[in-house]
């Protein structure tokens, strides 16, 4: 633990943050009543595992909560990690201060790479209460992969699982290395590494350096890459740990919840919901350990667990829908979806099944949660909600100005503390990606007189076919509304006729099968929902790209529709089955 006065009272910030904090629990039901009144808390200084988490530990009411429940699916029920604020709070002092002894200081980047498993969060804390800048990664990541985001990140610090030590056997200036065991027999420390569970023979009082300046670096997130390389974002002590208040919002999570989110560690959805969310909430979290995803066994854990809030993508969600949910009775007063947008059906199916309404949420790694549908405010279908407190959203034409329907944009003037320090470049150095007022996601939305926001996609992903503008985004909710499609991602196929055409890949369920019938069936049943302009023409049977987090990855097929090829014997065309 913390030893008390350690950093120059660090009890002004505490209650700065808690104050925030306290205007969003209040008003969780009261959506304009939280935006009017919620604004960003002023920090100079700010250690939220020693200024919050610890701090939270240490009361009656939270030092023998759950806060972390690690679950291991593999292994079935009795192998379950359970532990307490207090224990958080004990192992993460221990960790943090034989990193120190190794060598670990403030401002040095540390990459992390663990499962979900129980280390995981006690090495977060530990390198937030050092100071260290945290460099995520996923633990599928290869090795040319860790090269590069070893180099570019400035990596000096790496702990990982002992299956993965093998990656970094050829990437030079790494000064310490850190295995975390499985735990089986044949499991041994590599020569040079060093073992994660001697930290817990240290010292369990941690005595910080000084305060922790609030605009320090904490991490360094590499983006998805869905859609271009992937780029390097800084965020500070600040920016994501407070940021995430409005990821608690929306979740509208409790003190004494259990919150249960889908998402890959290594990336930014990890953190914010698994970690910043929760614990600002003073909730827990029940994490999923799982060689491979099971919906089965996840739907049997959210039941066994007593899950109240629930965060998944919208892969999973369509996944879940095609179980026969009904069977689980789970005690879910919270569903919430994130990373893309989801389709009006799955909602439906899961409102009719549970008695909740998936919620749906935008946000990015550069800026936390930015837009979605919180607790008590009306759900429009299509929709992702309003913008959240402590963000004035905007959408901007392709010429600058104010409009209906344009870039998801948020007013810098007074700069919300959700937003990132800045992308860093190749020299290491931060580019601010504010031009003047504004911050520009380079997304885009379409609002309405309510002031609900839809979503139409991504600036890369809208094309024009025969002069017509095509959201991806419209046509696979409506693909998505048959009930033999799984998944599916629209992009643009050359055509010489109309210069491009809208092409769908679409995975189909279990039940369905790939055949020029289910395309002719596809194709009718388009025909009746879409204006011939936005039809799609070409449909392909396939299993879709993703990357590691889960995300599509449709730079993947955007790329492969581009190039010169020949028809495939698995694409089928409108005008081949409808004419």
């Amino acid at each position: 633990m913390a030893v008390p006065g350690a950093e120059a009272d660090p009890s002004d910030s505490t209650a700065a943050f808690r104050a925030a904090r306290d205007v969003l629990q209040k008003h969780r039901d009261d959506y304009d009543t939280a935006y009017r009144e919620f604004s960003w808390p002023r920090l100079t200084t700010f250690n939220w595992a020693l200024d919050w988490f610890d701090v939270v530990a240490g009361t009656p009411e939270r030092r023998d909560a759950t806060a972390l429940r690690v679950m291991d699916l593999a292994a079935g029920p009795g192998r379950d990690v359970r532990l307490t604020y207090a224990e958080m709070s004990e192992r993460s002092a221990q960790v943090a201060n034989w990193l120190r002894e190794l060598g670990v200081r403030r401002g040095d980047p540390l990459l992390l790479m663990l499962d979900n498993r129980a280390e995981l969060w006690v090495t977060m804390l530990a390198a937030i209460k050092l100071g260290a800048v945290i460099v995520p990664a996923a633990t599928l990541l290869g090795e040319e992969d860790l090269i590069s985001r070893v180099q570019r990140a400035g990596v000096q610090h790496v702990v990982a699982r002992s299956e993965d030590t093998g990656k970094f056997r050829r990437i030079p200036g790494i000064r310490t290395r850190v295995v975390s065991l499985s735990g089986a027999d044949d499991d041994r420390v590599p020569e040079g590494w060093h073992d994660l569970n001697v930290a817990l023979r240290s010292d369990s009082v941690f005595r910080s350096e000084g305060p922790t300046p609030a605009t320090d670096p904490l991490f360094r997130y590499f983006t998805s890459g869905t859609t271009s390389q992937p780029k390097l974002v800084e965020h500070s002590h600040a920016s994501y740990p407070v940021g995430q208040l409005t990821t608690m919002y929306l979740i509208g999570q409790r003190p004494g919840d259990t919150h249960t989110t889908i998402a890959q560690s290594g990336w930014a959805k990890h953190a914010c919901s698994n970690v910043f969310a929760p614990w600002s909430a003073e909730a827990g979290v029940l994490a999923l350990s799982q060689p491979r995803f099971d919906v089965e066994a996840t739907l049997d854990a959210l039941v066994r667990g007593q899950v109240t809030t629930f965060c998944a993508p919208p892969t999973v969600w369509r996944m879940i829908v095609q179980q026969p949910i009904g069977r689980w009775k789970v005690s879910l007063r919270e569903a919430v979806s994130a990373g893309e947008p989801l389709n009006s059906e799955v909602i439906e199916k899961i409102r009719r099944a549970w008695g909740v309404t998936i919620r749906d949420g935008y946000g990015q790694t550069e800026a936390t949660g930015l837009i979605g549908n919180p607790p008590g405010r009306p759900v429009k279908a299509g929709a992702m909600g309003s913008p959240l407190p402590g963000y004035a959203v905007e959408l901007i034409s392709p010429e600058g100005e104010p409009a209906e329907e344009g870039e998801i944009s948020i007013d810098v003037t007074d700069r919300p503390l959700g937003l990132m320090r800045g992308y860093a470049d190749g020299e290491g150095q931060l580019v601010d990606p504010c031009a003047g007022a504004r911050y520009r996601t380079g997304d885009f939305a379409q609002r309405d007189g309510d002031g609900y926001y839809t979503y139409v996609g991504r600036q890369d992903d809208v094309f024009k076919s025969s002069n017509y503008r095509i959201s991806p985004f419209q046509l696979e909710s409506t693909l998505l509304q048959h009930e033999s499609v799984a998944e599916v991602v629209v992009v643009a196929a050359a055509d010489e006729k109309r210069l491009a055409v809208p092409k769908a890949y679409v995975t189909l369920t279990a039940a369905a099968e790939a055949s020029p019938e289910t395309a002719k069936e596809l194709f009718s049943f388009l025909s009746t929902r879409l204006a011939p302009y936005q039809r799609i023409r070409r449909i392909e049977f396939a299993e879709l790209p993703k990357n590691s987090s889960g995300k599509i990855e449709r730079s993947v097929l955007k790329a492969f529709e581009l190039a010169p090829q020949a028809r495939r014997r698995s694409e089928f065309r409108e005008e081949d089955l409808l004419n």
